[in-house]
């Protein structure tokens, strides 16, 4: 195992929230670390004068993120190979660019990693079965990583049946569910525990942290609710 591959209920979950503090923790603990945000959408350019399609220059605040709180420093092109500006779903926004997502190239770049650090943390885009293109979803780039899954569970209403499709998707897809992690989106969400005594029934992998809602999101905030002991 060189790692864990994030991915959400949802988009907007708290998916690089969860994996920055992934990250700190690991760190904490003595662990090299890399990052990686294979694909993102809803991305600025970093210069003013050039096409804003052209992908070198895109930059994703999520990426970012992943890039600040690894050990290793790394180029931005290696952290998120595919960066595209318009927020929208990334086959989509492959097909309008005319820039294909290659799967062998992010596993080309994933194995790069992993040969340099202890642990490679990989946020997927949207949630699990968010297309890439024609025939694959953000499932495949997981499955030719082979590293075991962590779900961020965003917490609101709906949260049930996603996060449970979600893990049966997961495990459909041969990949094992390392655990997963409830994010708290709204603190005036009062059905919170209930809905997490429900996932904890159901689900037969660790509760790895609840994470309330936090005014000040950051990595060490974010990693003192995570526990990997278990």
């Amino acid at each position: 195992m060189k790692g864990f591959f994030i991915t959400g209920t949802d988009t907007d979950v708290g998916k690089t929230r969860i994996a920055a503090g992934l990250l700190h923790v690991l760190a904490a603990r003595g662990h090299t670390t890399a990052a990686m945000k294979p694909v993102s959408a809803g991305c600025y350019n970093s210069t003013c004068d050039l096409h804003p399609d052209n992908m070198r220059n895109l930059r994703n605040d999520d990426a970012l993120i992943l890039q600040r709180h690894a050990t290793l420093a790394l180029p931005y092109e290696q952290v998120n190979p595919y960066a595209y500006a318009a927020a929208i779903a990334p086959h989509i926004a492959a097909a309008q660019t005319g820039h294909a997502i290659d799967i062998l190239h992010i596993k080309k770049l994933f194995d790069d990693m992993a040969q340099r650090v202890d642990s490679v943390v990989v946020e997927g885009a949207g949630g699990w079965l968010v297309p890439i293109n024609d025939h694959e979803t953000m499932a495949n780039v997981a499955r030719a990583l082979a590293l075991p899954v962590i779900l961020v569970v965003g917490m609101r209403l709906g949260c049930l049946s996603h996060a449970l499709l979600s893990i049966e998707s997961i495990a459909h897809h041969g990949l094992p569910l390392a655990g997963w992690v409830a994010n708290t989106l709204n603190p005036e969400f009062t059905p919170l525990q209930h809905n997490i005594d429900a996932l904890r029934a159901r689900i037969n992998a660790p509760l790895l942290g609840v994470v309330p809602h936090l005014e000040n999101v950051d990595a060490e905030s974010v990693g003192h609710h995570l526990n990997l002991a278990q």
